[in-house]
C-alpha cells in the first residue's frame, strides 16, 4: 500500500483507478504534469520494482523531459530517502526505475528495449506522431501496463486526440479534460498571465488555457473575422436554396504520397450572402475520388469553379483538369491567373466579404480550421511580414480566397446590369 497522502482535484479522480489508458487534456494551469508526476511517485511506491518510460515525441536533452518535475515531487512528498536520482534516470524502490526518451529515434527493433515496462507516460502528447503511438502501443504490454498522456490539444487530427477523444471511446480508457479553474493551487500569478491573455489576445486565449483546439496564431489572416462570425451567429445550420446553382471551387492538388492537398468549397450565393454548405479535402486522390465524394454529398449539379492551372494537363492520364470535370458532367469555368501578388489579393477579397458569410457549422469545421491557422510568413529579426506560409492550411484558404474572387466579378455585374448576383456565371 502507498505510505503517501496525496491531495487529488476533482476532475482527475478518475485516473486513480486502474485502466490501461489514462489521458488528461486541457489548458494551462490545470496541474496535469503534477498530477501524473505524483502519481508515478506513488506507483513505484506500491509496486516495487516498477519500471517506467517518461516519454516525448523528441527529447534533445534532460531540460525537455519531467526529470526535474519528478525531482521536485519527491522532495516535496518527503521520500527523497527511497530513491536514487542519478544525472539520466532515476532509480525506484526494488531495483526499478524511470528512464526519459524520445520516440521519434526509436524503431521497431529499438522500441522493444521497453518491453517490461509497467508505465509510460508520454508528456506534451499533442506532438506523438501517429507512428510513435502504433510502435508504442504493443510494446508497453506488461499484465497491469498503463499508458499515461498529458496534453494541450493542438488540431483535432493528431494523433492523441484521434486516439483518446474519437467518437467511439476506447476501451479502457478513462479520459479527462481539466484547466485552470479545476485547480484548487491556482496561482495568483498565473491568474494575472491568463486575464491579461483573455483582454489581449482573444483569438489565442481558448487554445493556451481552456485546452481548445487552435484555431489562429499569431499573423493568422482570418482569425478576427471567424471570431466575429461566430459572435453574429453565422457559423450554424446552414440550408441549401433548391432553387439557386451551387458552386464547387477548388485549389488542386494531385494523386500520390507527395501530392498537395485538394481543397474544395460548396458554395451559393444568395443575395448579398453568401452560404458555405459544405467542405471537402483530400491528399493524393485521383480526381474521381473527389467527383464521387460531390455526387455523393448531393452536390453533382455544382459548377467547378478551377484555379488557373485547371487547364494543365493531369500527370496521370495527360488530359486538363477541366476536361476530366466536364466529362464526369460538371459545367466547368477556370478563374485567369492573377499574377504576382495572387495570394494577398484572395486575402483582401476574403476580407472584404467576410461580413455576409454563413458557415455550415458541422460541414465545413475542418475548412474552418484551416482559415483559422492560415497566416503570414515572420522574418523574426527584421519584424517583417513575408506573405503567406505555404502549410496544411493553404490549401483550404486559397480555394476560399478563389471563391470570392470569384464572386466581386457578379456583384460589380450586378451594379451595372441590375440583375441578381447569382444569375451570373
Amino acid at each position: 500500500m502507498s505510505i503517501l497522502k496525496i491531495e487529488t482535484p476533482r476532475a482527475f479522480k478518475p485516473l486513480l483507478l486502474p485502466s490501461r489508458y489514462k489521458g488528461a487534456y486541457g489548458g494551462r494551469g490545470s496541474g496535469k504534469s503534477h498530477f501524473f508526476a505524483e502519481k508515478l511517485v506513488e506507483d513505484c511506491l506500491e509496486e516495487k520494482g516498477m519500471l517506467a518510460v517518461c516519454i516525448r515525441e523528441v527529447q534533445k536533452s534532460l531540460m525537455q523531459s519531467s526529470k526535474r518535475l519528478l525531482e521536485a515531487k519527491i522532495a516535496a512528498l518527503g521520500v527523497g530517502h527511497l530513491f536514487k536520482v542519478f544525472e539520466r534516470e532515476i532509480e525506484t524502490p526494488g531495483d526499478g526505475i524511470i528512464i526519459f526518451q524520445g520516440l521519434a529515434d526509436h524503431t521497431a527493433e529499438s522500441i522493444k528495449s521497453l518491453e517490461g515496462f509497467r508505465r509510460a507516460w508520454i508528456e506534451e502528447a499533442q506532438a506523438l506522431s501517429a507512428r510513435s503511438l502504433t510502435l508504442l502501443r504493443p510494446t508497453i504490454r506488461a499484465q497491469g501496463s498503463e499508458l499515461w498522456a498529458s496534453w494541450n490539444p493542438r488540431r483535432k487530427s493528431d494523433a492523441v486526440d484521434d486516439f483518446f477523444r474519437a467518437a467511439q471511446p476506447v476501451a479502457g480508457a478513462s479520459v479527462i479534460c481539466a484547466n485552470w479553474r479545476d485547480n484548487p493551487w491556482f496561482p495568483v500569478e498565473l491568474e494575472a498571465e491568463r486575464l491579461l491573455d483573455l483582454e489581449r489576445y482573444p483569438d489565442r486565449y481558448d487554445h493556451i488555457w481552456e485546452g481548445g483546439y487552435i484555431r489562429a496564431l499569431e499573423g493568422a489572416y482570418f482569425a478576427r473575422e471567424l471570431a466575429a462570425a461566430k459572435a453574429e451567429g453565422r457559423i450554424g445550420k446552414v440550408v441549401r436554396d433548391a432553387l439557386l446553382p451551387m458552386r464547387a471551387v477548388f485549389d488542386l492538388g494531385g494523386s500520390g504520397a507527395s501530392a498537395d492537398a485538394m481543397a474544395i468549397w460548396i458554395v451559393q450565393w444568395v443575395g448579398q450572402d453568401i452560404r458555405v454548405l459544405d467542405y471537402i479535402e483530400g491528399v493524393g486522390q485521383v480526381l474521381s475520388y473527389y467527383v464521387g465524394e460531390m455526387r455523393a454529398r448531393g452536390w453533382g449539379q455544382a459548377l467547378c469553379i478551377l484555379p488557373h492551372d485547371g487547364v494543365n494537363e493531369n500527370a496521370i492520364t495527360g488530359k486538363r483538369y477541366e476536361d476530366h470535370l466536364r466529362e464526369a458532367g460538371f459545367d466547368v469555368t477556370v478563374v485567369k491567373n492573377q499574377g504576382k501578388g495572387a495570394a494577398m489579393m484572395r486575402v483582401e477579397a476574403a476580407r472584404r466579404l467576410f461580413p455576409q458569410i454563413w458557415f455550415d457549422e458541422t460541414a465545413t469545421e475542418a475548412g474552418r480550421d484551416a482559415l483559422g491557422f492560415y497566416h503570414e510568413r515572420r522574418d523574426a529579426e527584421r519584424g517583417v511580414g513575408l506573405g503567406p506560409e505555404h502549410d496544411w492550411s493553404s490549401h483550404a484558404a486559397d480555394a476560399f480566397g478563389l471563391m470570392c474572387v470569384a464572386y466581386e466579378k457578379p456583384v460589380r455585374q450586378q451594379r451595372a446590369l441590375d440583375i441578381p448576383a447569382f444569375g451570373v456565371v
